[in-house]
C-alpha cells in the first residue's frame, strides 16, 4: 500500500512538470489518502499487537 501512495506522489510530480494539473491533483490526493490508509492500519496493527501481547510471527 506505501508502494501504491509513493506511485501516486510520484505520477502527480511529473504531471506537474508536463502541465497537467488536473492529473496532478487527482494523483496527489489518491496518494494522500492511500498514506492516511497505511498509517492508520500500521497504528492499528501495532495496537492489537500490544494489547494481545503477540509479536510478529518468526520465518522458518
Amino acid at each position: 500500500m506505501i508502494r501504491a501512495a509513493l506511485g501516486f506522489f510520484v505520477l502527480a510530480l511529473i504531471a506537474i512538470v508536463l502541465g497537467a494539473n488536473g492529473v496532478a491533483g487527482v494523483s496527489m490526493e489518491a496518494g494522500k489518502i492511500l498514506l492516511f490508509v497505511f498509517l492508520v492500519l500500521a497504528v492499528l496493527s501495532g495496537v492489537v499487537g500490544l494489547v494481545t501481547g503477540k509479536g510478529p510471527k518468526s520465518l522458518p
